[in-house]
């Protein structure tokens, strides 16, 4: 088939890297695909799909409500002979359910739990339009699926789940390590995510703040790589509680492989998920897990067996539980063997591929 793979992003974040992966196994099972994403946004995604040898597309779009580049995007799936169109997102999803209607090819809309379309009546309304004129709609993970219905007024169970998947990468530890200063008795907390308000990096930092498990011979060390508008904040009160030092910002990392490995515990303190690939990815490295009770998490992970789940927001549950972990060398490890064997078993990428192209073909062939 020929499979066109909307987006409105440039990354890099979750929702970016799943499409990398899902293109790179649609076309390992012989499938052209077509990358269509917008011309004024960071290159990164454009750049990383040029770089393995795919051909992207690019729209305009310049206001929120902007026929011409709704033409464009139909032009494009025409062009390029487009027999499916796959979008993600809220904006996406309303355009490419759209164009595709104009292109005369069915639609599939994913979501990956982003809920700022829910805020205004206007939005609900041009997305359950969308979902509604959309072949299938997805969501990530079953919270997700179940809030999209309950928002949109859609039937109940007419969202599929389509967990994201990830691929097994193995990394250099001791280089970051070393790059961090660490000594072998230190620990050292990862984050990745984009620094935004959502992904509760400052909750994390209060919980170090808040922790006993911080000085001494045995350092904790916390690294966050990820970049965007909370980095101001977030070092301002490193510096003003005095965790500075202990504290590393990476900004945005491309050897996240590297990082996993070097890391005692993945941490994830957000206030929002829908199924997050850091989450999975950190699982399939075989990381001890601290993370939020949200959104797709406790479908993925289960508290005690899977990983450490504490309340969103609570830096003082937080902090007891990392330092509960990082005291318990045979805890971690458990953890880690666990979220690993669940990781491989149950969130490989050939898993997404399959369910994705089974919708696309039962959508063609009908």
């Amino acid at each position: 088939m020929r499979i066109a793979l909307l987006n409105e992003t440039g990354g890099p974040g979750g929702a970016e890297h799943m499409l990398l992966n899902l293109a790179e196994g649609l076309r390992a099972r012989g499938h052209e695909v077509i990358p269509i994403g917008p011309d004024n946004r960071n290159p990164w995604l454009g750049e990383q799909f040029v770089a393995r040898g795919f051909s992207p597309e690019r729209y305009s779009m310049r206001h929120l409500v902007d026929p011409r580049a709704l033409r464009q995007i139909a032009a494009i799936l025409r062009r390029r002979g487009a027999e499916v169109a796959h979008s993600h997102e809220f904006t996406m999803g309303v355009y490419g359910a759209a164009a595709a209607r104009m292109a005369r090819i069915p639609h599939v809309l994913t979501m990956h739990g982003g809920r700022y379309y829910a805020g205004r009546l206007q939005r609900r309304l041009a997305l359950g339009i969308a979902a509604r004129a959309s072949g299938a709609v997805v969501g990530v993970s079953s919270a997700v699926a179940r809030d999209l219905e309950r928002t949109l007024h859609l039937r109940r169970g007419s969202v599929r789940v389509v967990p994201n998947g990830v691929p097994e990468r193995h990394g250099d530890g001791a280089r970051i390590r070393r790059e961090l200063g660490l000594g072998d008795d230190d620990r050292l907390v990862l984050a990745v995510g984009n620094l935004y308000p959502v992904k509760g990096h400052i909750v994390l930092l209060r919980a170090i703040a808040a922790s006993s498990a911080t000085g001494g011979a045995r350092r904790t060390v916390v690294a966050i790589a990820g970049r965007g508008e909370e980095e101001a904040r977030l070092r301002a009160y490193a510096r003003e509680a005095g965790i500075e030092e202990r504290v590393k910002l990476l900004g945005y990392r491309p050897d996240g492989a590297d990082l996993l490995a070097a890391a005692d515990v993945y941490v994830m303190p957000s206030l929002s998920e829908g199924l997050p690939l850091a989450l999975l990815e950190a699982m399939t490295a075989g990381r001890a897990v601290v993370a939020s009770r949200v959104g797709g998490i406790p479908e993925v992970v289960r508290d005690g067996e899977h990983a450490l789940l504490v309340p969103p927001g609570d830096h003082e549950a937080l902090a007891a539980t990392l330092e509960r972990v990082l005291d318990d060398a045979s805890l971690r490890e458990r953890l880690g063997n666990a979220a690993r064997q669940r990781a491989l078993a149950e969130y490989g990428i050939e898993r997404m591929v399959d369910a994705y192209q089974e919708i696309y073909t039962a959508l063609v062939d009908r």
